[in-house]
């Protein structure tokens, strides 16, 4: 068993003394020494038996010796492990989180108790599957949820995320690391948006006495960009989901729908349409690029939007078709400087100066254009 292995005077030593200090450093020692592959069937069968003595001890630090040293030993017995990972916290806790010889069955098991310090320790786990993942955002409360969510190796399913917003999508603790999981789904990067936007606003209000509507302006935009930024490369159920969402939210703004179009995002320019005015997508689309005007003209009309935003938006849908927009980073640059010089020159023909190629100035202005500027098309 190892230069480790229990010599004479430890023996002695642990008849002539009993006490827990000896007893647990028997339990490291001997715990840091097992190797279930170098050791003979007779070693490892009283080791063994050992161990199982030792999960008995009455002092917690002759348990908790035995577990820090077992923690990651793969060949423990499975019993001494999930004997183990049932003690008191502090015994059970770098089981529930390193132990390999433990499994779903086991860790659910313990999840199913309802004990918050056990659920965070299997929540930090290196891999964590789906179903163990669903029960923690099921029975955790904030702190597992904020640490399962924070563990890229928690393998969590899109209805847990929804779930997850569901129950904490207000706590900050929970929202941080959302933001810096690798992927989430679109629906709940767009409701996580909205959460973290009236968090900065309430800031923005607080720390630089900007006025309420002024700081719900801004919020509106960086939202809506980050929104876009989720669906530009989402699948087309995905932006049919997040469409739906947005639109049962009261936030498919003519705003959004018309930055999506100016961000080269057609994708979702059309499922907003196709939402607002009740029309299916395939039908939606044939009117958006029918080849003369009535067809965009029907379903803009249908699905309610504002008039004065019509020259922009058609001209959007225009520029749409002309250009080949390829996805990839910079052609979305170009894609969306060509988008606005059109839409400019569109608002210029009828008499409407610009000063600035913003986005943000662009809408801005087109909110101040007087209802009867697209009354005619």
């Amino acid at each position: 068993m190892g230069e480790t292995n229990l010599s004479e005077d430890d023996v002695k030593r642990l008849l002539s003394d009993p006490s827990p200090e000896n007893r647990a450093v028997t339990a490291e020692k001997l715990a840091k020494s097992y190797d279930g592959q170098r050791l003979s069937a007779t070693e490892r069968a009283l080791a063994e038996e050992i161990f199982r003595l030792f999960t008995k001890d009455v002092e917690v630090q002759v348990r908790l010796a035995l577990a820090t040293n077992l923690k990651e030993n793969p060949f423990i017995p499975h019993d001494v492990a999930r004997t183990l990972a049932s003690d008191v916290d502090i015994v059970a806790l770098p089981i529930l989180e390193y132990s390999k010889v433990l499994d779903d069955t086991d860790l659910m098991e313990i999840i199913q108790g309802h004990d918050q310090s056990k659920m965070g320790a299997i929540a930090r786990r290196d891999e964590v599957s789906e179903s163990l993942s669903e029960a923690l955002v099921e029975q955790g409360e904030v702190g597992v949820v904020a640490t399962l969510v924070g563990n890229e190796g928690a393998h969590i399913t899109d209805a847990s995320m929804e779930k997850v917003m569901e129950k904490y999508g207000d706590s900050e603790s929970v929202q941080r690391p959302l933001v810096a999981r690798p992927k989430l789904p679109i629906t709940v990067a767009e409701k996580l948006v909205t959460k973290v936007s009236e968090s900065l606003r309430d800031a923005l209000v607080a720390r630089h006495e900007l006025p309420p509507e002024l700081a719900a302006d801004l919020i509106l935009q960086s939202r809506e960009r980050a929104t876009l930024s989720f669906s530009i490369d989402s699948s087309e159920a995905e932006v049919e989901r997040l469409v739906q969402q947005m639109a049962v939210n009261n936030r498919l703004t003519p705003s959004i729908i018309l930055r999506s179009l100016c961000m080269g995002d057609l994708k979702f320019f059309e499922y907003a349409l196709a939402c607002r005015s009740g029309i299916p997508i395939v039908n939606a689309r044939m009117l958006i690029h029918d080849s003369g005007s009535l067809g965009l003209q029907g379903i803009y009309r249908k699905a309610g939007l504002p008039e004065q935003f019509y020259p922009a938006m058609l001209a959007a849908v225009t520029v749409a078709r002309e250009m080949d927009y390829d996805g990839r980073e910079n052609d979305r640059g170009r894609y969306a400087r060509r988008m606005l010089e059109r839409v400019l020159t569109q608002y210029g023909d009828l008499g409407v100066e610009f000063e600035k190629d913003d986005l943000e100035y662009l809408l801005a202005k087109m909110n101040q254009l007087p209802s009867d500027i697209g009354s005619e098309f």
